[in-house]
């Protein structure tokens, strides 16, 4: 499976810059991960007794959430694309049900960047395109947002 960007480019159209959700996604599962080894270790500390197994019955469900938390996380990021061309801005999220949004460049009015304390120290952040005649679309989470908006705004 190829990127959604190189399935639909038109003639003479090239992509200026490219990105993606933050790896933010992962932070429940790296906090899961982190809950599941505490466990572990815990338990072990209980040689033996049910306190033992209980803790390792623990840490077999937090690493089984942390598991699911990373996956989602990964497929989240593979299936989000966030691309700016010479002519279009686009965005696709989805693997089966699929939305998209793209706007020409041309049509373009504003683009508003969110970022809270973390987002900055982080870089990452929510972007709003807003278009003359054709609303706005925000755009969550993803990496470096003010590199995206200057490839937006700069012509």
């Amino acid at each position: 499976m190829g990127r959604y960007i190189d399935d639909i480019l038109q003639p003479g159209e090239k992509v200026l810059y490219s990105t993606n959700a933050h790896w933010i996604f992962y932070l429940p599962a790296i906090g899961a991960w982190i809950v599941a080894a505490g466990l572990l270790a815990a338990s072990q500390m209980f040689a033996g007794g049910s306190l033992a197994w209980g803790g390792l019955a623990l840490a077999a469900i937090a690493a089984l959430f942390a598991l699911y938390k990373m996956l989602t996380a990964w497929f989240h990021r593979w299936t989000t694309e966030t691309d700016v061309t010479n002519l279009r801005v686009v965005h696709k999220t989805g693997f089966i049900k699929r939305r998209t949004f793209e706007m020409s460049l041309d049509k373009v009015e504003s683009v508003d960047v969110n970022q809270s304390i973390l987002g900055r120290l982080m870089n990452y952040g929510d972007v709003t395109v807003r278009g003359v005649g054709e609303g706005a679309e925000t755009i969550r989470t993803i990496a470096a947002p003010l590199d995206f908006r200057n490839h937006i705004t700069a012509r």
